[in-house]
């Protein structure tokens, strides 16, 4: 099709799977991450993302995909500050910067697409930083839609469930704990673990999200996997239920 997509973190996982799917298509991809073999770059550096846009200033973007990210879990209370912040650095204000440096570059009639997470939806107990985190993607994805209002660009976000990737594997994992909390910390981390051959196959996500980004109007939203239907049914449950519920399976 000879498009030309963006996509950051497109080294592994749903990013490599979405650049696979592009370059089959004809598309040329940029793939912007730590192990990128043209562009290189830590997106959560400023100084980097400026040397790498400034190599791309000549370039005209027909879809953005802000797909790189990490994971946390722990005690809200216990992990540490400096964890926080690199939760956030890449997970929000890295997306913020790389989406500031493209849209200047963005062809009319572009798309910008923020993976987000089903964890966006749901709060999740020792999962709060990545939770809170990708809410903070998903709210600026509506706002950046809102304010691009009188532009031809399109801006959504993916909130995919659970995808089998290496994602699980490398989530930081902070089990400190104390009297409060005794093993959930750590159980709550093991239970997440145990469900890794029942997600959906990265394939099957990377089919299900591509067929969204090709479509002529996009949704503010598309939510990829079973939490579809909770998500439905969340609105119809007092919050208090649905806490209740979430602390049955995850606190133990």
């Amino acid at each position: 099709m000879n498009r030309t997509i963006l996509i950051t973190g497109a080294s592994s996982g749903i990013g490599k799977g979405l650049k696979e799917y592009f370059l089959s298509k004809g598309d040329k991809v940029i793939n912007i991450s730590l192990d990128a073999h043209s562009y290189p770059c830590d997106i959560t550096n400023r100084d980097q993302l400026d040397e790498t846009f400034s190599r791309l200033q000549n370039e005209k973007i027909d879809i953005l995909i802000n797909c790189a990210g990490r994971g946390l879990s722990g005690a809200v209370e216990l992990v540490s500050e400096e964890e926080i912040r690199k939760q956030f650095e890449l997970n929000f204000f890295a997306l913020i910067n790389v989406t500031k440096r493209t849209i200047p570059l963005l062809n009319e009639n572009a798309k910008i697409i923020n993976i987000s997470s089903t964890c966006a939806l749901f709060p999740l107990p020792f999962r709060s930083y990545y939770c809170a985190s990708k809410a903070a993607v998903s709210m600026i994805t509506d706002g950046m839609r809102m304010e691009l209002k009188n532009t031809s660009i399109q801006v959504a976000a993916v909130c995919p469930g659970e995808v089998k990737t290496n994602f699980t594997k490398n989530r930081v994992k902070d089990f400190e704990t104390n009297s409060r909390y005794g093993d959930s910390v750590k159980k709550s981390a093991q239970f997440v673990d145990s469900r890794e051959e029942k997600r959906m196959p990265v394939e099957k996500a990377v089919q299900k999200i591509a067929k969204f980004i090709e479509k002529k109007r996009l949704k503010p939203q598309k939510i990829i996997g079973k939490q579809k239907l909770l998500y439905f049914f969340a609105k119809f449950v007092p919050k208090s239920v649905w806490i209740k519920a979430t602390q049955k399976i995850y606190v133990k």
